[in-house]
């Protein structure tokens, strides 16, 4: 490792983040949210970890031919469906199951020549306004699915805007009631925010995503706080140089930042090219040899400045955790302006992982 900075993963904490999931939702199956190579986690690197879940959903081809190269038999979802008519070969090769969200993917599927049916997820849209049916047209459209050869099972889907609130729910949950009434469908609703807050939701499936990897749907890991769920990704470096300021003296490009008096300045090898948010304000938590302190200055390509006021025995070597167990996610990217999930996949490949 040429450089100091190393992202980690803790398998310990993904499983018993699924396992506190599968204690609020003990009636439902889960599906494991892994797009986004595992919210930048790394797909290979949490698979076992998870492997007691009922089922993984995530978007691209390659990640769910990934998994059956791994070995997982159980279903995997692809929660923006198919993309082309003839990727449904690839969908039946792997037995994937897929959501419908247009007119051509049922057009596409009538059409296709398949060596069994598929499993669909019918997505609805109930105010999202991404993907999806509208919801009075769910009767229609499930009347000619489930008329064709090439569809096996379906399951109603839809994906909260405002899951984390407290009524967050309620219009769209009514809208997809009234537009479903009289038919006795799966259900699968529940994102990680209404997994946590919104039991009535639950239903058949649940598709927790963040809370997996230990951060807070809402951007506030005090609503977390009391679950019990564990930060899974580390960032932690090094301080490689040590500088000491006058007062007035500025830091970094632009002198965002001058000392008000006399202050031990600490370079860090982390930068944006790593995937520390460039727009992280100076006052963005972070933690030396276990101390809590701050950023100062602009965040650079390469480096960050920390103020080595709170903690004097800092020295070249000392340790740092850019966000983890003791600096959490969330209270970085809100200082960036920004949330967990950005800083999770942005993690660079130029960043060494390893497995906890």
């Amino acid at each position: 490792m040429s450089r100091p900075i190393i992202a980690t993963v803790n398998q310990q904490a993904l499983e018993q983040n699924l396992a506190i999931i599968r204690k609020k939702a003990p009636d439902a199956n889960i599906w494991t949210v892994v797009k986004a190579n595992a919210y930048g986690h790394g797909i290979s690197r949490c698979y076992q970890a998870l492997s007691s879940a009922d089922g993984f959903a995530l978007l691209n081809y390659e990640e769910a031919i990934l998994l059956r190269e791994q070995g997982w038999q159980k279903p995997v979802l692809l929660l923006e469906g198919f993309f082309k008519a003839e990727d449904l070969v690839l969908l039946d090769r792997y037995r994937l199951t897929t959501s419908v969200h247009s007119e051509w993917q049922i057009e596409a599927l009538a059409n296709a020549r398949l060596s069994a049916p598929l499993n669909i997820y019918v997505k609805i849209n109930s105010g999202m306004n991404r993907l999806g049916f509208r919801p009075e047209q769910l009767k229609d459209v499930w009347r000619r699915l489930a008329a064709l050869p090439n569809v096996g099972e379906m399951t109603l889907m839809t994906h909260f805007a405002r899951g984390e609130e407290p009524d967050g729910v309620t219009e769209p949950v009514a809208l997809l009631d009234a537009a479903a009434e009289g038919m006795a469908l799966p259900r699968c609703f529940a994102n990680s925010a209404a997994t946590l807050w919104h039991p009535h939701t639950h239903h058949q499936w649940v598709r927790p995503g963040i809370i997996l990897y230990g951060a807070s749907p809402s951007g506030h890991w005090q609503d977390i706080a009391d679950t019990g769920l564990q930060p899974v990704m580390q960032l932690h470096s090094e301080i490689i140089g040590i500088q000491q300021l006058q007062q007035g003296e500025g830091v970094g490009y632009g002198y965002r930042y001058h000392a008000g008096s006399a202050q031990r300045i600490g370079v860090v090898a982390c930068g944006y090219a790593d995937g520390y948010p460039r727009h992280a304000p100076t006052g963005t938590p972070v933690a030396v040899d276990g101390i809590l302190t701050r950023t100062v200055g602009r965040v650079s390509m390469d480096m960050i400045m920390v103020d080595l006021t709170p903690c004097p025995e800092a020295h070249i070597g000392s340790k740092v955790e850019l966000w983890g167990e003791q600096v959490h996610i969330d209270d970085v990217a809100a200082a960036s302006d920004t949330v967990g999930y950005e800083l999770m996949c942005a993690v660079a490949p130029r960043v060494p992982f390893r497995i906890l």
